[in-house]
């Protein structure tokens, strides 16, 4: 599946968690992961499926779980981070927004871009 976005600029949260949570985030995707996100608008919603990688509260004892689905960006290795409240609607983010974190920063702005699910397991 190919997903086709336009990069958006984002909150600057993940990034703070991704920090703070960098050993969690690293056992659930066997890699360090650059602590932010390139958010990809895409033209309609997109649901994860629910294959995805699971971050729960309870492992880190916080208060937000998140689906982690692998994928690829610019020939990445990649991944696609939804909070629940996201999923849900209830979130920062609409349902046609995806957060893509890779192991090094992405700093391509407001360029219209590619993004694709790829499997690694």
């Amino acid at each position: 599946m190919t997903l086709r976005g336009k990069v958006k600029s984002g909150m600057y949260s993940l990034s703070f968690w991704m920090d703070k949570l960098e050993k969690y985030y690293t056992e659930k995707v066997g890699m360090k992961l650059y602590p932010g996100s390139l958010n990809i608008e895409l033209p309609e919603p997109y649901i994860l499926p629910s294959d995805a990688i699971r971050l729960e509260e309870e492992e880190y004892g916080g208060t937000v779980s998140l689906s982690i689905l692998p994928c690829q960006i610019f020939g990445r290795k990649a991944f696609i981070i939804r909070t629940d409240k996201n999923a849900s609607g209830d979130g920062d983010h609409p349902l046609n927004i995806i957060e893509i974190a890779t192991d090094e920063k992405n700093g391509y702005i407001n360029t219209e871009r590619i993004v694709y699910r790829k499997k690694y397991y």
